[in-house]
């Protein structure tokens, strides 16, 4: 004999009744949610991409820009399709371009607006020194002293054009590192300026290749430029 009595139908009736009453409640709820409640979560959600467009924003306007390699002009240390990290902070606070700096700068005004007017050249002169082509071995000289360009691209001379010319104050001689297929301050001589570029061109100095993988590195000064002295003080 059963001893279990099963639930009445009374019984029956109200745990239904409960049952459809819970259903509802959590079927209602979500609608009960208000509306700042997903526009915070939306917010919340977005900010870390908000702020990394605004971090990369403020680094390429104010401190690293990458520049990608468009011509052979360099060859020899920077090849087509190279893009070089550009220290925009380099020549800040009364800093400025030193003999041998790879720099890019703003062609306006001074060089052919050809494809752009940005352009990637290596320093050979500053303001006031007297830079010319070429000694009895056929090396650039500059305040006297000759360079030996071991950076030039293989089979290159320092220049064809022979040239003798004194540095305004407050610009750059600049040249490319394969200099049979560069042009470059050489062929503006005619030109206002003479070739030279204004140092508020200047964007900033290439300090690194940082594509392609393989051949990212160190843009260094060579060293042969440490030798040159300044101007007035060399031969003449």
């Amino acid at each position: 004999m059963d001893t279990d009595a099963g639930p009445s139908e009374r019984d029956r009736s109200s745990t239904a009744e409960q049952q459809g009453e819970q259903r509802s409640r959590f079927a209602v709820y979500p609608s009960s949610v208000p509306p700042w409640w997903s526009v915070a979560r939306w917010w919340r959600t977005a900010l870390p991409a908000v702020a990394c467009v605004a971090a990369l924003f403020l680094v390429n306007a104010f401190l690293v820009q990458p520049f990608l390699v468009p011509s052979a002009s360099m060859e020899g240390t920077l090849q087509i399709g190279d893009r070089v990290l550009v220290n925009k902070l380099a020549y800040r606070f009364g800093r400025v371009p030193e003999r041998g700096d790879i720099v890019v700068f703003d062609g306006d005004g001074s060089f052919l607006q050809t494809g752009g007017t940005d352009y990637v050249k290596r320093v050979i002169g500053i303001g006031g020194d007297r830079v010319t082509c070429c000694d009895a071995l056929g090396r650039l000289m500059v305040n006297g002293h000759s360079l030996d360009e071991g950076y030039l691209y293989p089979g290159d001379t320092p220049s064809r054009v022979p040239f003798d010319i004194q540095v305004p104050a407050g610009r750059l001689w600049v040249m490319g590192d394969h200099r049979d297929d560069s042009r470059d301050s050489r062929d503006h001589l005619g030109e206002p300026g003479g070739g030279t570029v204004p140092l508020d061109e200047v964007i900033g100095r290439a300090d690194w290749i940082g594509w392609p993988i393989g051949r990212m590195r160190s843009l260094d000064r060579p060293a042969v430029f440490a030798a040159v002295p300044g101007p007035g003080r060399g031969r003449g």
